[in-house]
């Protein structure tokens, strides 16, 4: 579904990405992780087309995603709140993201009822502004808008940063059960080597941009431990 070849970033003399090869399969939960300047948000970015490419190629279901809009119908995401419209309420944000995706009142409402329970009373029916809204529920509408139009791909930088013990729990449960009811392929960054191992059966060690590991089974978060330890 995702094919990465000879991928660089430069910046002047720093090489910040330099990824030879990944492929990222149908139906996979993906993790990406790493210290802080290893690579990860920009390989995100450069997968979303934000950034552009020193060098290499990232083909999404066949497509090119420079200079090409067919991959993005593919494609959900949440970065940073830079995605998220400051002057819009989340009711009208999500009307906003449903009405590009064809939806009408009743699928909206149908859609934003799952993530009630992440939402805990705190995002719709409030009239508050999404530039007012507290980092953790600025995350909270991002990632229910991510799911919108039920995207292929889902793509989450740093999902759990901000939320309550309770909410991240929440999400959690929330992420897998989505994988349940559909297929859906997550790229998921995060420093939280808990939760990420649980959600993702695949882990991807980023460190200066290039794939130090790449991780499957049950010994994936004492593998990461052990390495973030040294």
């Amino acid at each position: 579904m995702i094919e990465i070849q000879s991928l660089t970033k430069r910046y002047k003399d720093a090489t910040v990405v330099n990824i030879e090869q990944l492929s990222i399969g149908s139906n996979e939960s993906f993790g990406l992780v790493g210290n802080n300047g290893a690579g990860k948000t920009t390989l995100f970015r450069m997968i979303l087309d934000l950034v552009k490419a020193t060098s290499g190629t990232i083909i999404i279901n066949g497509k090119n995603v420079q200079g090409n809009d067919e991959w993005k119908k593919f494609v959900g995401s949440f970065l940073d709140e830079g995605f998220l419209i400051p002057y819009l309420t989340p009711d009208e944000y999500f009307r906003f993201v449903g009405n590009l995706h064809g939806y009408n009142a009743a699928d909206l409402k149908s859609f934003l009822e799952k993530f009630e329970v992440l939402f805990h009373g705190e995002i719709t029916g409030k009239n508050k502004y999404i530039g007012d809204l507290s980092k953790g529920n600025l995350k909270k509408v991002g990632i229910a808008a991510s799911f919108i139009g039920n995207p292929q791909i889902i793509m989450l930088d740093e999902p759990f940063e901000n939320l309550d013990p309770t909410s991240q729990i929440r999400l959690k449960e929330l992420l897998q059960s989505e994988r349940k009811l559909r297929q859906v392929t997550y790229l998921i960054s995060s420093h939280d080597l808990n939760h990420v191992t649980e959600i993702c059966e695949r882990i991807v060690l980023l460190e200066k941009g290039q794939v130090i590991k790449d991780l499957r089974g049950e010994s994936t978060l004492a593998e990461l431990e052990a390495y973030f330890k040294a």
